[in-house]
């Protein structure tokens, strides 16, 4: 049972935050956010509020109970990263540039989104593309995290972002968005999208459980490709095992998972977690198969 607001607070020593999305009940998100609160002298309960098919009416109702009950905050995810924006009071900047949040702040009683999918994403990825030198990616979805993933890229100073959603107008918003900071390309198909390219990250939800399809033809990948995905759930999705079986260098969901939930954590209270804390409990969760979604 959830104890009264006046009982949460950093001060107090107890952290109340949360998770909403669908579907979410395996995600790592509670584990990964309790370790990290342990290892700091807190308690944290991390709620998972999974919400199947939500109206706007009904994420009203959800974050005014958030706003009220003594939440730090919540991460948001699949599919409800831009359906919240409208129902914020305030979006920090980066938020409000990408469109998507994933992270929504209990503040003097405001609700304040933020997108640490972007950060995160950044944390993870800068090796892989500092190594294939900046060279052109190809972003596969540009639904929220898609878009979180699409901006990092272009802060990391890639030469090319080529960009493919099966909505075109999706893709279309998103290049339009990015146009003052990279050069962008829209395609018509994945086979265009990833010619020549020196990288590929799925941002689309394809390859998470139970489906077991893949964004990109396995003809396509390549030992001269590096191959990221925002899923976890599976942590080697049919894509990047296909993609390590040609001998392309590869990042699972992991570092992003671990990485936008430290991020999180940190905007929830004010503190800095430990990222190795975070990362033993991810891995636990996946060794006793209570994998998540796509990175909360």
């Amino acid at each position: 049972m959830l104890k009264s607001a006046t009982e949460y607070s950093v001060s107090s020593g107890r952290i109340l935050a949360g998770l909403l999305g669908a579907p979410i009940a395996h995600s790592a998100s509670p584990v990964m956010h309790e370790r990290a609160a342990a290892a700091l002298g807190l308690r944290c309960h991390y709620q998972l509020i999974e919400i199947v098919g939500a109206s706007p009416h009904e994420l009203k109702f959800l974050l005014e109970g958030v706003r009220r009950l003594g939440f730090s905050g919540i991460n948001v995810t699949f599919p409800y990263k831009e359906a919240v924006i409208d129902l914020l009071d305030e979006l920090s900047p980066s938020a409000k540039m990408i469109g998507a949040v994933n992270t929504v702040v209990v503040r003097d009683g405001q609700l304040i989104g933020h997108n640490t999918d972007t950060t995160g994403f950044s944390r993870a990825v800068s090796g892989l593309v500092t190594a294939s030198a900046r060279g052109a990616v190809a972003v596969i979805g540009a639904g929220g995290v898609g878009k979180a993933i699409a901006f990092a890229l272009a802060s990391l100073g890639v030469s090319e972002l080529r960009i493919f959603d099966r909505e075109r107008a999706k893709a279309a918003y998103l290049a339009a968005q990015l146009q003052d900071q990279v050069s962008t390309s829209i395609l018509h198909s994945v086979e265009d999208a990833v010619l020549g390219v020196a990288g590929i990250v799925n941002g689309s939800p394809v390859g998470m459980l139970p489906n077991r399809g893949t964004p990109v033809p396995d003809a396509l990948l390549h030992a001269g490709l590096w191959v990221a995905d925002a899923v976890y759930s599976p942590l080697w999705t049919p894509l990047l095992l296909a993609a390590k079986a040609k001998g392309a260098a590869v990042m699972t969901g992991r570092e992003l998972a671990i990485y936008q939930a430290a991020d999180a954590f940190e905007l929830f209270t004010g503190l800095t977690p430990s990222s190795t804390e975070m990362g033993i409990a991810f891995d636990d969760a996946m060794a006793r198969g209570h994998s998540a979604s796509h990175a909360a």
